[in-house]
């Protein structure tokens, strides 16, 4: 993806929390699009190789949490963290983490992923197809400023990180915000 490229426009298919349905598991699909999540605001995506899995878990996921306000006070209005993960196990991702601002998104097909050109296998960890780890900076739909990984290959035998941290993001945008004051 470059800047100034509208994001592609897919459908995912989530579960959200429904207490009319009753019972032990009370939650029912729902269609998101690309427009539900990105249209009208200014958002902050990061996506990374899977749920669960150490650095996402540990550092990223968890920075961009505990950052929520810092990104707000630069104009963000919500975080997203997209996974090729179904959303039962980005639900179940969110609850143990338990998360508070960022929201995730399961692209449990991973077409948006290929559609921005970051699904890349990861048999060589026993993952099959999964999204190369990358964030932006997305306003109304259009990728404003784009932070990919080095090394975007597949079976890649390594796992940076950095580009795409929540700490690179924003210095970005306070950079950013100093261009636009002066």
């Amino acid at each position: 993806m470059q800047t100034g490229v509208k994001l592609p426009q897919v459908n995912f298919q989530t579960r959200v929390r429904d207490e009319s349905i009753g019972g032990p598991n009370p939650f029912r699909w729902e269609m998101k699009t690309t427009s539900d999540y990105f249209g009208g605001k200014r958002v902050v995506l990061f996506a990374l190789p899977g749920a669960f899995t150490p650095t996402c878990s540990t550092f990223q996921l968890p920075g961009f949490e505990k950052g929520f306000a810092d990104f707000q006070a630069f104009g963000i209005d919500e975080i997203y963290c997209l996974s090729v993960n179904d959303a039962f196990v980005m639900n179940q991702w969110a609850k143990s983490q338990g998360l508070e601002n960022v929201k995730v998104i399961p692209d449990g097909s991973g077409e948006f992923t290929r559609r921005v050109g970051m699904l890349v296998r990861k048999d060589n960890l026993g993952f099959g197809l999964r999204s190369w780890r990358y964030a932006a900076i997305i306003n109304d739909g259009v990728v404003e400023a784009w932070f990919e990984e080095p090394g975007l290959c597949d079976n890649f035998s390594d796992d940076p990180y950095g580009e795409s941290s929540p700490e690179n993001l924003l210095n970005w945008l306070r950079e950013d915000f100093k261009a636009t004051a002066a």
